[in-house]
């Protein structure tokens, strides 16, 4: 199996960007886009399996806040189709650094989500 192709990680990359600009943005649907019909997100203090759970609970969220930053990202590609990506990432009014881990796949429709984690530290 190939591994950390620099154009699969490019793509996903690509990708990854697109995703944290509709999320800074709150851009639910630009959101959801990213993630496969039948993918498992867990939150910091929630969770959703699937599209309608996670638009439901999306609308119900604030956006964020404002200067969020991201730190560390890594891209790991197995093979042509699958990526984890992991950051960190932080605001400037807080001292608590949050994780978040990725899966990517390629699907028929392009590069989506199949799963999803955000932590945050206890402080």
């Amino acid at each position: 199996m190939d591994r950390d192709d620099p154009r699969v990680i490019a793509e996903v990359g690509a990708a990854f960007d697109a995703y944290e600009t509709a999320l800074v943005a709150n851009d639910v649907d630009g959101i959801l886009g990213f993630f496969a019909g039948d993918a498992v997100r867990f939150g910091i203090a929630d969770q959703q399996a699937g599209l309608t759970e996670q638009r439901r609970w999306r609308q119900a969220q604030p956006p964020l806040p404002p200067g969020r930053t991201l730190k560390d990202t890594t891209i790991q590609t197995y093979g042509r189709d699958v990526a984890v990506v992991t950051t960190l990432f932080g605001y400037p009014d807080s001292a608590v650094t949050g994780r978040q881990s990725q899966t990517w796949v390629r699907l028929p429709a392009g590069w989506r989500i199949v799963t999803a984690h955000v932590s945050e530290p206890r402080p």
